[in-house]
């Protein structure tokens, strides 16, 4: 891996990690255009990056993290709903983790879920809106509920961020409220699912090199920055339009991906 082609990966996880486009399906198409899909540091690197995707959420909402003397209350109750939203990813993740891994190397399956997902992301603003709803926190009850949409997330193409925001619509949420909820959940999943996957690499003995350092400081360094304003560009685009846009662009990065793959292209999932 060259140091333009981390910052070309740094780059696409910033912008889709909490975008409700599947960052697994552009993952796959912009390290296999890049011919570095079968590197099995590049399957460290995309995982690794994930850090400074976590890092843009808690500095852009770090009054919601760090609590003041006035707040501490608030701040736990904050803490408790996220491990409460938590619960069923770890206990899904745990149980049926042998079934996940087979659906991750499968490219068929990410591009079908982004394309079904881009379905359905055409009619939520008329299924979901803004009426009636609230920027409230979630409940206990609708944060757990939120947690049980993130488990369908765990079919590689279907989005993190797309399951949860869908789940916080359905518990009476806004949209920016939604967002914003699956972008706090973000943090103790995606760092769960990070340290998991960085422990397994440790187990099986891979060692890095100087350059491979820097490249995920380098890496995290601009998923960090690329995120951040993704999270405040996302927001805003969210509240003034909805989301039928991203339906439309989940089902042209969906069929892409499908054509590609049986037309012979070798994609492969990193």
């Amino acid at each position: 891996m060259t140091y333009i082609q981390a910052i070309i990966l740094a780059i696409i996880e910033g912008i889709t990690e909490f975008l409700p486009i599947s960052s697994t399906g552009h993952m796959i198409i912009g390290s296999s255009i890049m011919g570095i899909a079968h590197d099995p540091f590049t399957k460290l690197f995309t995982i690794v990056i994930q850090l400074g995707a976590i890092l843009s959420v808690i500095v852009l909402y770090w009054k919601r993290f760090i609590p003041n003397m006035s707040s501490i209350k608030e701040t736990l109750d904050f803490y408790f709903k996220l491990i409460v939203a938590f619960i069923p990813a770890v206990i899904f993740g745990l149980l049926f983790n042998d079934a996940i891994d087979a659906m991750l190397e499968n490219v068929v399956v990410v591009g079908l879920t982004l394309l079904i997902g881009g379905v359905i992301f055409l009619f939520l603003d008329k299924l979901f809106s803004n009426d009636g709803k609230t920027n409230a926190p979630p409940s206990y009850p609708s944060a757990f509920k939120i947690g049980l949409f993130q488990v369908i997330a765990m079919i590689p193409g279907v989005s993190r961020s797309a399951a949860t925001i869908i789940g916080g619509l359905t518990q009476k949420l806004t949209r920016k409220a939604a967002a914003e909820f699956s972008f706090f959940l973000a943090v103790p999943t995606m760092f769960g699912a990070t340290a998991k996957k960085a422990y397994d690499y440790y187990k099986e003995g891979v060692a890095f090199d100087a350059t491979q350092i820097n490249l995920l400081i380098i890496g995290n360094v601009v998923a960090f920055i690329v995120a951040m304003i993704a999270i405040r560009s996302f927001i805003e685009y969210l509240t003034k339009y909805g989301f039928k846009a991203f339906g439309y662009y989940r089902i042209a990065v969906g069929l892409a991906i499908l054509i590609l793959y049986f037309s012979g292209f070798q994609l492969s999932i990193v």
